[in-house]
């Protein structure tokens, strides 16, 4: 019989696993132990997606599938679940999400889905025990805060603590800037702190309201930024002069001559 790559894969992380012949690093992991690399690994796919390099892609999901492939031999090793499980777990899951393709549901946008996933997921949770207290509980608290303040306000939406109108948020943000011009003029550190806290959150929302993904939207202005100072680092490097050679004024020039090369 063939072995297929899932199959090798798993049968690695068993041997890498083993008390007796295996890896002495891998033996002694735990979920915790663990748990920062399926993250890192994660963001390392979102990094190759961005490159649009596809092999690269392949290489770091392979990574990531690595991840998940450990935390389910841990568990088949404690008796709680094996990969099968996880596996068969999920393909159900996507089969009740989706009544539209596998019922009798219609959904003909993505708006339309998006609704009955979230209708379907609130059915499965009236199901199981009452453990959660809050709509809010099962956040996950390890989310990028960006991503977790979005996905914390999209839930308070769902229950109608929202605003009417995305504009209106514009208020609260100038409100909050307000109050942030005013803890730096008292010079109070945790003041200062908490304000800009409070700004990001409501920036966060007005981005929310109107659709935008903010994780992703920062992602992009953060290679932006990186790509423009590149730019002036080259510009430098043709003057043959150092950033120390260069007052802010002939920076900022560099800086715009940047942007306008990328709108030509």
């Amino acid at each position: 019989m063939k072995t297929t790559g899932i199959t090798a894969l798993t049968d690695v992380m068993e041997r890498l696993r083993n008390p007796e012949t295996g890896c002495p690093w891998d033996i002694v992991q735990t979920f915790e132990t663990i748990a920062p690399y399926t993250i890192e690994e994660a963001y390392e796919v979102a990094d190759a997606i961005q490159s649009g390099d596809m092999e690269h892609v392949k290489e770091e999901l392979g990574d990531l599938l690595l991840q998940v492939v450990f935390h389910a031999r841990m568990a088949e090793e404690q008796g709680l679940f094996n990969f099968d499980d996880v596996a068969a777990g999920v393909a159900a899951k996507m089969v009740s999400r989706h009544p539209h393709v596998f019922g009798d549901e219609n959904a003909e946008t993505p708006s339309d889905v998006v609704s009955l996933w979230e209708d379907q997921k609130d059915k499965e949770k009236a199901k199981k025990p009452k453990v959660n207290q809050s709509i809010l509980d099962d956040v996950p608290l390890a989310l990028p805060a960006i991503m977790r303040a979005q996905k914390l306000q999209k839930r308070a939406a769902r229950v109608g603590f929202e605003w009417e109108n995305a504009v209106d948020v514009l208020d609260k943000l100038e409100e909050e800037i307000a109050e942030l011009r005013e803890a730096i003029g008292s010079k109070g550190a945790e003041e200062i702190h908490e304000e800009i806290g409070d700004m990001m959150f409501c920036v966060v929302n007005f981005g929310r309201m109107l659709d935008v993904d903010c994780e992703q939207s920062l992602r992009d202005t953060n290679d932006k930024f990186k790509r423009r100072f590149n730019g002036i680092e080259d510009e430098l490097k043709l003057k043959n002069k150092q950033f120390s050679e260069v007052d802010l004024e002939e920076l900022e020039e560099i800086w715009q001559a940047q942007k306008i090369k990328e709108r030509v």
